[in-house]
């Protein structure tokens, strides 16, 4: 009976069906609003996983190719993803708000910066690739294979912009379940197209590496061009116009207000990262290599928290629209138990799994001993993290993503990194002093995340 009622809700929450998220039970909601969201971010990571194991079959160029040319995508991806906020946050309010007219400007409109963002990005990425793998530090040896796929990788720019713009208007609407078909479909063709293109197999010519590139473009177009189609189809949730996509002054700029804070939060983020990986490289590349490997696992184990505090940036927007504040507080906050109850889940796994999951990776027993403290020294400060990316989201889902950005920079520049160095090299603890330095600051973002929610001046923001 359980069985049957799970599956009854995951059908019903990839239905498509249009629903009222703002009047509905709080748990319903949430859960209705996850399960696609969940989903779609393993959608997501999907990409870069397929490419990675059928490009790893070329050997060592062809992966520095593809990580020195996904180094020169992360400020694409900050844009993109920043946008993307800003886009949920506008077009949830104005479906709280039951404005069918306002959420189809909105929706045109987000369309027309993502296609404005993606040709800034597109274009003169694509001319200059050459030189921009050069300042990346790739040799002689790789540029002449890194070019083509480079080029082709950056031109896809705006496709890239439009799948990340789209999907967020629909993910605002409450319908995440497109963004998820979407991302099938997009992933359906690349897995195909990958080894197909990559080695010549059948009909199709061995392309080596350019072939991923080319399948990969391929499936994220025809995602997008799946998009645009639910996006402007009479019938559809939107139905939008020529009209709709010409530019109104303020509703750009409510929507680059609300980007412009995310995209910050991305970068503070990944800057940070980066400095973690520069100290821990003083302990050799063993070190870094253990590091790398407990990175990607919890990447893929955040991945279902991630789709909850997308849910409740999009319940958050929805009800603000609605004129129910104190509903939004609620749904907010529920959120975070919910998410808090899967991190120490994770906590638990890491800590007594932790030997086996590594061992996937096989990197030999220093790494692997390096990894596995990684994730249990880590997850210490999941029980804290779970409210804290729920209630930064809810933040960024009301329209006041400058606050999250301010906390970033605390949390990570200004705690995390010092305190990194501190505990690793003045107190000589070593990596475990990077790790630690991860959960606490992690842990202190979520406590300010809670006391700034608690305040609610969130409730007044308008977008």
């Amino acid at each position: 009976m359980f069985l049957g009622r799970l599956f009854k809700v995951i059908a019903e929450s990839l239905s498509g069906k249009e629903q009222d998220y703002t009047a509905m039970g709080m748990r319903r909601a949430i859960v209705l609003l996850s399960i696609p969201m969940i989903l779609e971010m393993g959608m997501e990571a999907l990409f870069a996983l397929v490419d990675t194991y059928f490009v790893s079959k070329l050997g060592v160029v062809a992966t520095a190719t593809v990580g020195l040319t996904e180094s020169l995508m992360v400020p694409v991806y900050s844009m993109a993803w920043g946008l993307g906020m800003g886009i949920t946050a506008v077009v949830a309010r104005r479906t709280g708000a039951k404005d069918r007219p306002g959420t189809r400007i909105a929706a045109g409109q987000s369309l027309f910066l993502a296609i404005v963002l993606g040709l800034v990005l597109a274009i003169p990425a694509a001319l200059f690739a050459p030189r921009l793998l050069v300042m990346m530090g790739a040799g002689a040896d790789v540029l002449a294979v890194a070019t083509p796929y480079a080029r082709l990788m950056l031109a896809s720019n705006l496709v890239v912009t439009l799948l990340f713009a789209i999907n967020a208007v629909f993910r605002g609407a409450g319908d995440p379940g497109i963004a998820l078909r979407t991302l099938a479909i997009a992933n359906g063709i690349n897995i195909v197209l990958d080894p197909a293109l990559i080695f010549g197999l059948g009909p199709f010519p061995a392309l080596g590496l350019y072939g991923a590139a080319v399948a990969t473009t391929i499936g994220r177009s025809i995602g997008v061009l799946f998009l645009l189609w639910n996006l402007i189809r009479p019938g559809g949730n939107f139905g939008i116009t020529r009209a709709h996509v010409r530019p109104v002054a303020k509703v750009l700029r409510g929507i680059i207000k609300v980007s412009l804070g995310g995209v910050g939060q991305f970068l503070i983020a990944s800057l940070s990262w980066v400095f973690l990986v520069r100290i821990i490289a003083m302990f050799g590349t063993v070190a870094v290599g253990g590091y790398m490997v407990a990175v990607r696992i919890v990447i893929v184990a955040m991945l279902p928290a991630w789709g909850m505090a997308n849910a409740a940036a999009t319940l958050v927007g929805q009800n603000l629209g609605a004129e129910q504040p104190d509903r939004a507080a609620r749904r907010a906050w529920w959120g975070g138990h919910y998410n808090m109850a899967y991190m120490v889940l994770v906590t638990v796994l890491f800590w007594s799994a932790a030997p086996w999951i590594v061992s996937f990776f096989d990197q030999g027993p220093a790494a692997d001993g390096y990894a596995i403290l990684a994730l249990r020294v880590i997850s210490l400060g999941y029980f804290f993290y779970g409210y804290g990316m729920v209630l930064a989201q809810a933040l960024n889902g009301a329209g006041d993503s400058l606050t999250p950005t301010w906390l970033n920079v605390i949390c990570f520049w200004i705690i995390e990194i010092p305190l990194a160095y501190f505990l690793a090299l003045v107190l000589a603890w070593g990596p475990v002093g990077v790790y630690a330095s991860v959960a606490i600051s992690e842990s202190i973002l979520a406590v300010l995340c809670a006391i700034i929610f608690q305040r609610g001046k969130w409730k007044l923001m308008k977008v």
